[in-house]
């Protein structure tokens, strides 16, 4: 028996670990590095209905344990994506499973994209961007009101053809309205965290580090963070979740996982190493073993009977 493996709604997978949305691309720079398939799935770079360029430069900087991003979600648009993008990966990695994560300015946006990217014949799921803190409109706008994200996750159930994870924004006073609002429209599961918003300001120059101002924070400063909110969600809904916030090695997954995450994604780790992925999912079962734990589903079962 595998005992990594791992299966949630639309997702057969043989280990837990994924890349997370934004920070692999579409997977063709990562796939010089190493064989895709061994990661349990990917999620791939946000897709919007129209192309893309993002926020103006300078879009990265480095902060203490971690990184602040405002990339803005540049993409090439959902024509792109489906006849360039997606159709890489499924010939090159047919059994790899393919998260989608879809974003937008208005919900008829991320409804035409739902309802396109449902069709790709390796995407199994679509993650619903409504957290992103880098753009101007659409995003974090839906994240925070339990109105707005009840009536966009409804909308785009409806039109998806494969199960619908939401992604949770931590820059809410309270995630559990957002989670029942979620689960209550539709949703298949949640997926959390996203950035939080932060801001960094060079001395020399007085001015912010990033071109946009402010921007993502992410890596290990809010893994702490991602914690205390996956196990928030973990005990008002029954729906499972793809946890990530600051994953660098294989006892962070662990940690998300016993806060209620059936699975993990890794974000920032790739950044500062490629193999980031591969060094987590080879080393899960040596830390399995040292925390007597058999194998995932049952330390899945073992957190929903004793929650964190």
């Amino acid at each position: 028996m595998n005992r990594l493996a791992v299966d949630l709604p639309g997702l057969k997978l043989k280990n837990p670990i994924m890349p997370a949305s934004g920070c692999f691309g579409f997977g063709q720079r990562y796939a010089e590095f190493y064989d895709l398939d061994q990661l349990g799935a990917i999620i791939v770079k946000a897709a919007t209905l129209e192309p893309r360029t993002g926020n103006p430069t300078p879009r990265v900087a480095e902060t203490t344990s971690g990184m602040l991003n405002a990339i803005g979600l540049q993409n090439p648009g959902i024509e792109a994506i489906m006849t360039e993008k997606l159709p890489w990966l499924q010939q090159r990695y047919p059994a790899l499973p393919v998260i989608a994560n879809v974003a937008g300015s208005a919900e008829a946006d991320y409804v035409e994209v739902c309802r396109q990217i449902g069709t790709a014949p390796n995407v199994k799921a679509i993650e619903l961007n409504i957290s992103c803190p880098n753009v101007a409109h659409g995003g974090l706008e839906f994240g925070t009101e339990p109105e707005a994200a009840y009536n966009l996750t409804k909308a785009c159930k409806a039109v998806s053809q494969v199960p619908l994870y939401v992604k949770l924004s931590p820059n809410v006073t309270d995630i559990k309205v957002i989670a029942r609002a979620v689960e209550a429209a539709g949703a298949d599961g949640f997926t959390l965290i996203n950035t939080l918003v932060g801001m960094q300001i060079d001395l020399k120059t007085r001015k912010p580090l990033l071109g946009n101002r402010t921007g993502g924070l992410s890596g290990p400063a809010i893994k702490s963070i991602a914690v205390r909110l996956i196990n928030q969600v973990h005990h008002v809904s029954k729906l499972p979740i793809i946890g990530m916030g600051g994953v660098m090695n294989a006892a962070d997954a662990l940690e998300l996982m016993m806060a209620g995450a059936s699975a993990v994604a890794v974000g920032t780790a790739n950044f500062s190493n490629p193999q980031a992925c591969p060094d987590i999912i080879n080393a899960l079962p040596a830390a399995m073993d040292q925390y007597q734990i058999k194998d995932l589903p049952s330390l899945i079962d073992e957190m929903a009977v004793n929650p964190a």
